[in-house]
């Protein structure tokens, strides 16, 4: 069975796959299917993860469990967050604060200090150090929350990537980048130039050349990747 057309219920409690109940069975909340084909599901006993063919893949129960990435799932087992493998085997001794999901073979996690850094497929840090938050990797790249409260890009070796600082920040999309300094959001290239002068209460990616903008006067335009106006709407 093709565990990318199984789909779940419009009330999250049960599997739909060719248009009938799976598994002839009802759970008290599911989440999707992921890669290699399992599942996380809630019954009276916990949540846990089943197979394409509704077997439980381990034993342990937990408070809550997440879809796999990587063949890896974060799980929360009371208030400690960490990751098991496609068999339910702890990847780490390391407990969390929170976890979230492998991206590109790394995934941010928060210590209980709430500091936040990306850790390898193995459970290790990949950089020394730590940060106010941190973003999912995207094409080789992160976006990370500084103690000073700046926003910078990061490589998947921890390298900062240009000298620039922002406000805030987003992960570069199609060679360029979301950003906000003081006077408003641009957009930038990976050397953190702005593309333009103009700045704007909202942006979005560019999306084939274009972004839709909002000025600070409530008026919703597209511009190109040279910050021309092409269209207001």
């Amino acid at each position: 069975m093709d565990w990318r057309v199984i789909k779940v219920s419009e009330e999250n409690n049960s599997f739909i796959y060719k248009g009938k109940l799976l598994f002839n069975k009802e759970y008290d909340e599911v989440l999707k299917f992921h890669s290699p084909g399992l599942a996380p599901v809630k019954d009276a006993s916990g949540w846990y993860h089943i197979s394409v063919k509704g077997i439980e893949v381990y034993k342990a129960r937990y408070n809550r469990t997440f879809g796999y990435y990587f063949n890896r799932a974060s799980v929360i087992n009371n208030d400690s967050w960490f990751h098991i493998d496609d068999r339910g085997e702890r990847l780490y001794d390391v407990n969390y604060a929170w976890t979230g999901n492998y991206q590109e073979h790394l995934c941010a996690v928060r210590d209980f200090n709430n500091q936040y850094f990306h850790i390898d497929l193995d459970g290790n840090p990949i950089y020394e150090s730590k940060y106010r938050f941190v973003g999912d990797f995207k094409d080789g790249y992160a976006c990370v929350k500084q103690l000073n409260g700046f926003y910078k890009h990061i490589d998947n070796l921890g390298n900062v990537l240009n000298d620039k600082t922002f406000l805030d920040l987003g992960v570069f999309h199609k060679n360029y980048a979301t950003a906000k300094d003081k006077n408003g959001w641009f957009h930038i290239d990976k050397q953190g130039h702005e593309l333009y002068k103009e700045r704007y209460a909202m942006i979005e990616p560019f999306y084939n050349g274009f972004a839709v903008v909002d000025t600070f006067e409530g008026v919703k335009q597209i511009i190109n990747e040279k910050g021309i106006i092409i269209l207001e709407m």
